[in-house]
């Protein structure tokens, strides 16, 4: 979203090569650290217990496939807005536009589902997937939570450019749409 609608300059170029990369590992970096300073001082290396393991792993699977049915219910609801989401009929807006070129064009505005708790809810499964993965390292440095930091701190950005950006668009259609969905990210707090 941000290349497409920011372009591509220095901030994102750097951001996507470098800054991203080296933020993704950091809770993989703590934890190979953490085995190579135990196995120095002849310690056992530090341990996930089974269960807890498995309901990581759960938990970050339940919360990637949020993510994915929630762009899907989006993808689907825009081919056929008469449609079902989650048992019921589809709540949709329709945002009439107009493009840069002038051309007059709509769009479907999802309030229903995964989007209609919130206009970017499929933020939060995202967020709590990167905290999963930096669980197992613990609370004995804020290193391993860098990512999850950044990731929260830029999504939060992003839905607030996104909200003015899409205001700017749709305008009316959009006041609808908030109107219907109030929250940006979590239902009832944002």
């Amino acid at each position: 979203m941000d290349i497409a609608h920011d372009r591509t300059g220095y901030m994102i170029a750097w951001g996507c090569l470098s800054f991203v990369p080296s933020m993704y590992v950091c809770h993989s970096w703590w934890m190979v650290k953490a085995v190579d300073r135990a196995l120095a001082a002849g310690a056992p290396p530090p341990d996930v217990p089974l269960p807890a393991a498995a309901a990581l792993g759960a938990l970050g699977l339940l919360a990637i496939w949020a993510n994915y049915d929630a762009d899907l219910q989006r993808m689907q609801v825009r081919a056929d807005p008469t449609m079902t989401v989650w048992g019921a009929p589809a709540v949709v807006v329709k945002a009439p536009y107009l493009t840069e070129a002038g051309e007059h064009r709509s769009s479907v505005l999802l309030a229903s589902g995964w989007w209609g708790l919130a206009s970017h809810f499929h933020y939060v499964p995202e967020v709590a997937a990167a905290l999963l993965w930096s669980l197992p390292a613990g609370g004995g440095s804020a290193m391993p939570y860098l990512y999850v930091a950044f990731l929260a701190v830029l999504l939060l950005d992003r839905a607030y450019r996104d909200d003015a950006r899409c205001a700017a668009k749709y305008g009316k259609a959009w006041e609808k749409y908030r109107a219907l969905v109030p929250y940006k990210i979590v239902p009832g707090v944002v």
